[in-house]
């Protein structure tokens, strides 16, 4: 029967389904094709369901009638005997075992193409990409990886996720392979629910989009319900498929708005907030004002309504008692904490030069607004910054400062798309050759606050390039700083922001990127319990005193920047300790390197610089120094980790010294030592702390 070249007739489709028990329909092709990089790809970025009266694809859509014959059972087999037979279309048949190697290129081009489409939100961009790997065969994993990496993400990746599919359906991914896509979805939902505990609803949804974007037919859901285990993870995803999301009415118009949820941008927020004041002012009714700040839902925003009050009643002098009144009221209630308060005032004595050049007495009103709310017992006067005619200093904000924040952007993205650490310290110092304090804590706050928008991988990324870059301590701490100063705004669309930064915060305590009484330093910045800042670090104290804390913390984001699963920092120690006392009493230098490597965690390599130091000084021994000079000429122990490890040596000499009372002298002659053989910069000298204050030494 000959179903290929045009579409089959109502009559002769009941013939052929009861037939093969099958729901064929014909599919025709796609009306624009992407003929290569470069060529325009006329894709219609809706979905394809029938709430908007276009016929399906082909003419002949409709639930039960869906795809060509093949479409509807992904338990097909190619016969080798078929004069069409290709093996390279059946991976893990015998005579496609060659084709190994392309799968696992193909894997790592569609994980870079995804990553890709998700930063750019480009559909043709990705369309020719995909289509240029020119491996069709392979496309159900991409469907499968574009979709679970979706799941892990915002609605806004889910919705971009379902319209690339729909793009690429029929032009560059044929409906086959949509089917085995999916198929391998639902059979990986007990692993994929590991890491994503709504796994069960977002993938149901995904498949109930699929089937009312026209691109998998209805009868998926049934067949495959009927090859899994009763008990596994992928019959709950497709009961909840069919019962949840299909079987509701209206159901096409749901499933297609589920994902397309307006984002709330700070803008917005300040939006409502100007015209909440305005209708008070107007109105008086402080009940209405009262119910329109707690429908905001940012609690941590809200110093953004006491500034924007404080304007209006310097701005519209008869109107300043009622808005006073207001913020006295919210404030006694508590729906706007001590510590917003604060930061409300605290912003206005900040732009209070730029206030005054519109207002004419800014200054002035100003104060006379903080005596009225200090009197009135709403406001502790004592932990506002200094109101003086002195200018706060800021960080640069000139156009080098400001090119350099895009490119940072554009740094952390390569970054986590290839992992190479080496090319990020090259592009910081091209960008950056003054080695600016300030610059170095605007490249971490973007390096984190990127991080916080991705998942694990990239989390875990951010951490070990945190280690490896080595900036000074109080740059760290700045960039911490800047993070949780910024936090309401990230708050809005990252609603676990806290939790996020204090986890950061322990892991650079962990990793030794900063020292315990660091954290006390950023705390100082931000007064109260109730702030961002208390918050961060409380949080991140009781993780730091967790039992078994560093394993944990270690472990947080997928093993410490190892491929293994996570190890305990003492074990690390441990295992570090181990390999250099077994090379200084004769071992291979081969082995002992080979173990090192071996560990799989370059950002601690510090640890056997500090160790081995201190065993050369104690036993007087030079052994362990040549081990170091391998490691150092082979690349495997760079500068940044020599000169950390050294640094992390000066700060244990007090307590060397009492068991090597000479410890002080050897130590500045292997400083001298390392410095004339290229461990050290030459700026390196005996009085520098790690986080290199004086000098900037680990830059």
């Amino acid at each position: 029967m000959n179903v290929t070249g045009g579409f089959i007739s109502d009559e002769r489709r009941e013939i052929v389904q009861s037939a093969s028990g099958s729901d064929i329909s014909s599919k025709s092709p796609r009306s624009t094709q992407v003929h290569g990089k470069g060529s325009p790809v006329n894709h219609d970025r809706q979905s394809r369901s029938p709430i908007d009266g276009r016929p399906k694809k082909g003419g002949c859509g409709g639930k039960g009638t869906w795809g060509g014959l093949l479409d509807t059972d992904s338990s097909y087999a190619l016969d080798p005997n078929d004069p069409n037979y290709d093996s390279s279309e059946e991976y893990g048949h015998p005579n496609a075992r060659k084709s190994a190697p392309d799968f696992d290129a193909f894997k790592k081009k569609a994980t870079i193409i995804v990553e890709e489409y998700f930063a750019t939100d480009d559909v043709d961009s990705a369309t020719n990409e995909l289509k240029e790997l020119a491996m069709p065969s392979y496309n159900y994993y991409f469907v499968k990886k574009l979709v679970s990496m979706a799941m892990d993400r915002h609605d806004h990746e889910k919705e971009m996720a379902a319209v690339l599919l729909s793009a690429l359906y029929a032009d560059v991914i044929d409906a086959p392979q949509v089917y085995r896509g999916f198929s391998k979805l639902v059979e990986s939902a007990d692993d994929l629910i590991v890491d994503i505990p709504d796994t069960v609803d977002i993938l149901a949804l995904f498949i109930a989009r699929a089937v009312v974007d026209d691109i998998l037919p209805p009868a998926f859901l049934k067949k495959q319900i009927a090859l899994l285990p009763n008990d596994s993870k992928g019959v709950e995803v497709l009961e909840r498929a069919e019962k949840g999301y299909l079987a509701a009415p209206m159901h096409a118009e749901i499933i297609e708005r589920r994902w397309r949820v307006s984002k709330k941008t700070v803008e917005d927020v300040k939006a409502r907030i100007n015209n909440l004041l305005i209708e008070y002012v107007t109105s008086g009714d402080k009940k209405e004002a009262y119910r329109c700040i707690k429908d905001l839902k940012v609690p941590f925003f809200h110093h953004e309504i006491v500034k924007r009050a404080l304007v209006m009643a310097m701005e519209r002098r008869q109107a300043e008692d009622r808005l006073l009144d207001l913020l006295k009221e919210v404030a006694e209630e508590g729906l706007i904490n001590s510590s917003q308060i604060t930061k409300g005032f605290d912003r206005m004595i900040d732009t209070i030069e730029d206030l005054s050049l519109d207002i004419p007495n800014a200054q002035r009103i100003l104060k006379s607004l903080i005596s009225k709310a200090t009197s009135d017992g709403w406001l502790c006067a004592s932990s506002l910054r200094s109101l003086s005619l002195e200018p706060r200093k800021k960080l640069l904000e000139d156009n080098f400062t400001r090119t350099f924040k895009l490119k940072s952007q554009s740094i952390v993205q390569e970054y986590f798309l290839t992992g190479d650490i080496s090319e990020v310290f090259s592009c910081l110092e091209a960008e950056n050759r003054t080695s600016s304090g300030e610059l170095n804590a605007i490249f971490i706050k973007r390096l984190i606050t990127l991080a916080m928008d991705r998942k694990n991988r990239e989390k875990e990324m951010a951490s070990v390039l945190l280690s490896s870059l080595c900036f000074p301590a109080d740059d760290v701490v700045n960039g911490f700083v800047m993070l949780i100063e910024s936090a309401d705004d990230t708050a809005l669309d990252n609603p676990v922001v806290v939790e996020d930064l204090a986890m950061f915060l322990a892991r650079a305590v962990v990793d030794e990127v900063l020292a315990p009484q660091h954290l006390e330093e950023v705390g100082s910045q931000f007064l109260g319990t109730d702030s961002i800042g208390g918050k961060v670090l409380q949080m991140a104290k009781s993780l730091l005193k967790a039992r078994l804390s560093g394993e944990r913390i270690l472990r947080c984001w997928g093993g410490g920047g190892s491929s293994r699963p996570g190890w305990a920092v003492e074990d690390v120690k441990h295992k570090i300790g181990k390999l250099l006392e077994e090379y200084e009493s004769g071992g291979d230098i081969r082995e002992a390197y080979r173990c090192i490597k071996e560990l799989g965690m370059p950002f601690f390599h510090h640890e056997v610089v500090k160790k081995a130091m201190v065993m050369v000084m104690e036993k007087k021994n030079d052994r362990l120094w040549g081990l170091l000079a391998h490691c150092f000429g082979s690349g495997l122990i760079t500068m940044n980790q020599m000169t950390k490890g050294f640094s992390r040596v000066e700060e244990s000499l007090d307590d060397l010294a009492l068991d090597v009372p000479d410890a002080r002298k050897q130590f500045l002659a292997y400083v001298e030592k390392a410095k004339t053989t290229g461990w050290l910069d030459s700026s390196f000298h005996y009085g520098n702390s790690i986080n290199g204050k004086e000098n900037g030494a680990c830059q």
